[in-house]
């Protein structure tokens, strides 16, 4: 008796529908008549549809069995079909490639926005509007690095960096950005918690760091101890 094993047949394209299925549309390639290769088909859709009675019916699950009989036939097969034959491309799109950002941010801790708002503002004529729009990327810009410092950065650094970031293009009211006041204000209790979660963080880190070089000592002891009295 010969053996045939699944690894030997030929791979399952839908393993849904079972190897009898796949048989059944592979004996409908060796059909030369295309009438009666279209006959043959229609009841291979039949058998398909029994499998679901449920949604045999509907005109959409038609559609779908006869796209997987093109699909189980590796889209060789040809009949009439009441549906547009698919094709490989159409099931099988190439995903469109996305391009990865690759602008350098010179600020990260104001992100790269603001940047970018700032130089818009190069173009604006508005002085007005500048002024104001100004006021409001300061405050950004401090609320920004208080997140990331944890602490509230000097009006001398922001009308620094906002020169910088405009190319030195921008008319700025010193005095009017060191009269702002900063609408990020977090409570005093979460910041002192957060303060002192991040010293307890480093003091562990510490501690480990002495824990690991006094266990190396205590094994260089040993060891050493050990060798002296085998000698």
């Amino acid at each position: 008796m010969r053996h045939n094993y699944n690894y030997k047949r030929r791979r399952l394209f839908l393993p849904e529908y079972g190897r009898h299925i796949h048989e059944m549309v592979d004996s409908l390639l060796l059909i030369e008549d295309r009438t009666e290769r279209t006959r043959q088909a229609k009841a291979v859709i039949a058998v398909m549809g029994n499998l679901n009675p449920l949604l045999r019916d509907t005109a959409d699950f038609t559609h779908k069995l006869w796209d997987h009989l093109f699909i189980m036939s590796d889209f060789q097969l040809d009949v009439d079909s009441p549906y547009p034959q698919p094709s490989r491309t159409d099931l099988q799109p190439t995903p469109r490639k996305l391009p990865y950002p690759q602008s350098f941010i010179p600020y990260k801790h104001y992100g790269k926005y603001v940047g970018k708002i700032i130089k818009t503002l190069v173009e604006n004529q508005d002085k007005s509007s500048i002024a104001s729009s100004v006021d409001n990327i300061a405050r950004y810009m401090r609320a920004k690095s208080y997140e990331y410092n944890l602490e509230h950065p000097n009006n001398e650094v922001i009308i620094k960096d906002i020169k910088k970031m405009s190319d030195y293009s921008i008319t700025i009211d010193e005095e009017a950005i060191n009269n702002i006041r900063n609408d990020y204000k977090q409570n005093p209790a979460a910041y002192s918690k957060q303060r002192g979660r991040v010293a307890q963080s480093k003091s562990k880190g510490r501690n480990h760091q002495t824990a690991q070089k006094n266990h190396q000592k205590n094994n260089n002891k040993h060891s050493n101890s050990y060798n002296t009295n085998r000698q």
